[in-house]
């Protein structure tokens, strides 16, 4: 069995390529997708023709609620474009060539209001709650470290929290609402009066409202994090940008533990998982008494190519996301 997980990110278009339990991993910038073929490159890789399903994921996945077969998806899965960060076109491409390809695929929905899992509650406050890779995350350390009910916070160029409380996604906070990641972040009153004189859009004050905006460093949604991370030890600026990071993502995890009796939590995405400086050591600092586990790697892909994998073999639910196999 064979089965693909794809990850539109931020910074670019993560693959796992899933075959008998073990993975390989390839990652093209969105921007390089412009001039390039992804199953040409997909091609390098694996056998198309041996492919028994993709699970992919695109944009905020607020079109649907369900994982879909992509033939059935209106519109990429989504309501709109706009408001979610930098578009460069390298997702949709890859989008649209799968889907004219044939391969067997479904898509994966983003979390938001009208996902039936979530605590009414959450979805009568907040429209979003995260695009459909968390899904793939969430799934992954289910399946990894064994849990059932766990906190999962996912920092990266956004930071998504979420909790799941036996094998159900209940609730947790979109990249906008709470804990900064590298670039995006919360819009504080400093942003909300700069929108309202005209001098940046909300989409762009939200992919300047992460630490980005402490570390006073900017050189694009690919480079940035690399920058800062480099500079943690020699400069004050970039030192008390992640420092900051730690305490809001602390703070939103806190937020979420009294929904909770256990006290599981579990950090993936590229800043999550780093070690140098060692953001888990920093959050357990501020959070002794959970229990925390490190997600490393893609976390994404993999949970989405044992989504397909799953799917496969014949589950329909996935977290309390359901899988649709209804097709046209």
């Amino acid at each position: 069995m064979i089965t693909i997980g794809i990850d539109h990110g931020t910074s670019g278009i993560v693959t796992c390529i899933r075959e008998n339990g073990k993975n390989r991993i390839f990652k093209l910038r969105r921007k390089e997708l412009l001039k390039k073929s992804y199953l040409e490159e997909l091609k390098k890789h694996v056998d198309l023709e041996k492919i028994d399903l993709i699970a992919l994921t695109y944009s905020m996945g607020d079109g649907i609620n369900k994982i879909m077969p992509i033939e059935k998806v209106k519109n990429r899965g989504v309501k709109s474009l706009e408001g979610v960060g930098e578009k460069i076109g390298g997702g949709t491409k890859v989008y649209d060539e799968i889907k004219d390809s044939g391969i067997p695929t479904v898509v994966i929905p983003g979390l938001h209001r009208e996902t039936e899992c979530l605590d009414k509650r959450f979805r009568a406050l907040y429209s979003h709650i995260s695009s459909p890779e968390k899904i793939g995350i969430a799934y992954y350390a289910h399946k990894l470290f064994n849990l059932d009910n766990f906190i999962l916070s996912d920092i990266s160029s956004n930071t998504v929290t979420l909790l799941i409380k036996d094998k159900k996604i209940v609730g947790g906070f979109d990249a906008c609402i709470g804990a900064i990641g590298m670039l995006h972040g919360p819009l504080d009153l400093e942003f909300i009066r700069a929108i309202d004189m005209k001098k940046m859009t909300a989409n762009e004050a939200f992919s300047r409202a992460g630490a980005v905006k402490i570390a006073k460093i900017y050189k694009g949604p690919e480079e940035t994090k690399e920058e800062i991370i480099k500079n943690y030890y020699t400069n004050e600026n970039c030192k008390l940008a992640i420092d900051s990071l730690v305490l809001s993502v602390a703070m939103e995890i806190s937020s979420l533990l009294i929904l909770t009796k256990e006290k599981n939590v579990v950090l993936a995405g590229s800043i999550g998982s780093l070690k140098e400086p060692n953001i888990g050591e920093m959050i357990k600092e501020l959070l002794p008494n959970v229990n925390l586990y490190i997600l490393e790697g893609e976390s994404a892909s993999i949970g989405l190519a044992m989504i397909a994998e799953d799917i496969l073999r014949g589950k329909k639910d996935f977290l309390g996301i359901c899988y649709d196999n209804n097709r046209i």
